[in-house]
């Protein structure tokens, strides 16, 4: 089978997923639960999602198992989404080519469906029919993820550097925090699945780890870059964000070119770092030729 149609399928299972996780119950969909699909299955790449799934393809792991925890992150991503986008946050009107949530919802709904979707993500992890050690640690890694020392610290952070003149590692901090966080918890989650996290995996762990702050570092410098250069069609939200907002960015301070190598670079790391897994490890390669193809698509080189 190849790359492209692994993907594709891989996409299919977990928009299916989240479509029966999401579904209304009882008297019928509320507006919440409506705001929540909306928010949930309006497209999008599912990166996170399917690198849950490459990860797991490491092990023996169910398949059902595998697109439920994908759509857990899936949820989880939304769920950060529709708070960046608010008007107190990045104030953003377009998502994935449609209006944002609190646009077509308002303010106080869009507020509820990060709230629910966060809900709905521990929920479905804590309901999986899995061991209980397994699902404590799916449960805690997501956790973490989004915590002050993931997605919320980085958010927080972002926000606090608009205006300033900061240094590349700062930022380069900052999106280890905010994008990279759930990047890494989607590569060990999916891993996590089948593969105990002890001293026997110990190698494959630290690979894995390698692998997902790379890619996660690239895949924020290319949305970046993007800002910077894309129209609206291309980029599925409004271009010229950052700039407008004073932002700090890699590209900002690289410059557009320097950028873009130092992206190039970082998928080509983290293909070193799986490369000792061997052909095990194929899907999560194919993830990095993805990316790569994507970057040199979208992105200027001159």
């Amino acid at each position: 089978m190849q790359t492209g149609s692994i993907l594709h399928d891989d996409v299919k299972r977990v928009e299916q997923a989240l479509a029966r996780l999401l579904c209304a119950e009882g008297d019928g969909e509320t507006e919440l639960v409506a705001a929540m699909r909306y928010a949930t299955l309006q497209g999008g790449k599912r990166t996170r999602a399917l690198l849950c799934l490459a990860a797991g393809a490491l092990g023996d792991t169910p398949a059902q198992l595998l697109d439920d925890v994908g759509a857990a992150i899936e949820m989880m991503h939304a769920c950060t989404l529709v708070h960046d986008d608010l008007p107190a946050m990045d104030n953003d009107v377009l998502r994935r080519g449609l209006p944002t949530v609190h646009v077509k919802f308002g303010e106080a709904t869009a507020i509820l469906v990060g709230d629910a979707l966060q809900a709905h993500a521990f929920r479905t992890l804590a309901s999986l029919d899995a061991p209980g050690d397994n699902r404590i640690a799916l449960v805690r890694e997501l956790a973490q993820a989004v915590s002050a020392e993931g997605a919320a610290g980085g958010q927080a952070v972002d926000l606090s550097l608009v205006g300033k003149q900061v240094e590349l590692d700062r930022i380069v901090a900052m999106h280890r925090m905010k994008t990279g966080a759930l990047v890494r918890a989607s590569v060990r989650m999916g891993a996590l699945c089948a593969i105990a996290e002890d001293a026997a995996h110990a190698e494959l762990y630290y690979a894995l780890d390698r692998y997902s702050a790379c890619l996660g570092l690239a895949l924020q410098v290319v949305d970046d870059i993007l800002d910077a250069t894309a129209d609206s069609a291309t980029l599925g939200k409004t271009p010229g964000k950052d700039a407008a907002a004073q932002k700090p960015t890699c590209a900002s301070i690289m410059g557009l070119q320097e950028a873009r190598k130092y992206a190039l670079d970082l998928l080509r790391d983290a293909g070193e770092a799986i490369a000792p897994l061997g052909p095990r490890a194929g899907r999560l390669a194919q993830m990095l030729q993805r990316a790569n193809a994507y970057l040199i698509k979208y992105t200027p080189c001159a």
